[in-house]
């Protein structure tokens, strides 16, 4: 059961999927037209699913589902993660990629390999202050208040 991203309950859970580089527009048109036909019969047990996806930032594929309405299981989750897969085959783009860090630097987005977060450090590229993306957070609400943090309030603050 397809709805917009934005009517999702704040505490619908959410998956975010980041891509190894910037999507164009038409990829995004792809991946949208794709991932709502795939939402629009998304199942859990055999009960719908409602669910809609969103692309933030021209990089993060994030898909939510209001579990008040039916919960996700595995099999469907698994169905999920096969669609962007397949999705990123298609379209020579990575999205299943855990070990990357997404970061902005003077407003650009950067994606790097996590054994490159001190070089990125010590080379100026990640500061304190510098926004990193936090893609384990789990719910709608999450992505308002802790997806995107200053470094020294996030996971990566160890590596000052």
């Amino acid at each position: 059961m397809l709805v917009p991203f934005e009517n999702l309950a704040e505490n619908s859970k959410i998956w975010i999927y980041q891509s190894d580089r910037i999507l164009n527009e038409v990829e995004q048109k792809i991946i949208i037209e794709n991932t709502e036909s795939f939402l629009i019969e998304w199942t859990a047990h055999g009960n719908a699913l409602q669910a809609g996806i969103q692309i933030f930032h021209d990089q993060f594929i994030v898909i939510g589902v209001n579990e008040a309405v039916n919960e996700a299981s595995g099999c469907s989750i698994d169905k999920s993660v096969n669609h962007i897969r397949e999705l990123g085959k298609a379209l020579n783009i990575d999205m299943l990629q855990r070990s990357k860090i997404a970061f902005k630097n003077h407003g650009t987005i950067h994606v790097i390999d996590f054994p490159e977060i001190k070089k990125a450090i010590a080379e100026g590229l990640i500061s304190k202050d510098t926004e990193v993306f936090n893609n384990a957070i789990t719910t709608k609400l999450d992505m308002k208040s802790s997806w995107v943090q200053p470094a020294a309030e996030s996971w990566v603050k160890r590596y000052f």
